[in-house]
């Protein structure tokens, strides 16, 4: 049997044909991602199949993106969906990530916690394991650079502090801001992380580079020490 196609479909409700008449804000998830895979199976279409994908994640975008090549293409239930499609879903997701990322970082200046997440929620919301960066900033908050200090497992990472206070001081900082992310979705700071952040802190009061903040990062909201008076 040839697969089953979206041509029987009135013209309108093609996603292809959908996006040029109306625009691309009018196709839901599935159809986006219907035209990624191009076609279905014997049985469903792509809008089907991509309706099954999306289904498996709970309808979020972002838990989509945790997934590996092989979780999709593995995936009994995605008939028809093999490693090419799987790696072309996740090269979409990673571009849609990048873009965020690069219209995020284009607000040089800091001036509030969320100016913070925007610029990493893209890079570690959708993380399916710890890291720990550094925003480095100079006297006017303007941003020098964003570093990566550690990378982990899904429960935390290990950081050096001398480590941390190297880069700033290589980068002439006049302080910096914390960053992690929680792949478990919580949001509270543990107990680890509250002394991490004191620690931290007193070190940058002795180096004078002061750290200004401490963002934790979920896939769907972020925590400041700051906000919390907790610095």
């Amino acid at each position: 049997m040839e697969n089953v196609t979206i041509k029987s479909w009135a013209e309108d409700d093609r996603p292809r044909e959908k996006l040029l008449r109306k625009g691309k804000s009018s196709l839901s998830d599935a159809e986006l991602i219907a035209i990624i895979i191009g076609s279905g199976n014997t049985e469903e279409t792509a809008v089907d199949v991509a309706k099954k994908i999306l289904n498996s994640v709970g309808n979020n975008l972002n838990s989509l993106a945790k997934l590996s090549v092989l979780d999709i293409a593995n995936n009994k239930d995605f008939k028809g969906v093999g490693k090419v499609k799987a790696i072309e879903i996740i090269a979409a997701l990673e571009l849609g990530r990048r873009t965020r990322e690069s219209e995020a970082i284009k607000k040089e200046k800091i001036t509030s916690s969320k100016d913070v997440a925007d610029i990493f929620q893209p890079i570690l919301g959708d993380h399916p394991h710890e890291e720990f960066w550094i925003l480095l900033l100079n006297r006017a908050n303007k941003i020098i650079e964003k570093k990566q200090i550690s990378s982990g497992g899904v429960s935390g990472t290990v950081v050096d502090s001398k480590m941390l206070f190297r880069e700033a001081i290589q980068h002439l900082a006049s302080s910096i801001i914390l960053c992690h992310n929680h792949p478990s979705g919580n949001i509270k700071p543990s107990e680890a992380d509250i002394k991490l952040t004191k620690q931290l802190k007193e070190a940058g009061k002795f180096l004078e580079i002061p750290v200004l903040d401490h963002i934790i990062i979920t896939d769907k909201s972020f925590f400041s020490f700051a906000d919390e008076g907790m610095m």
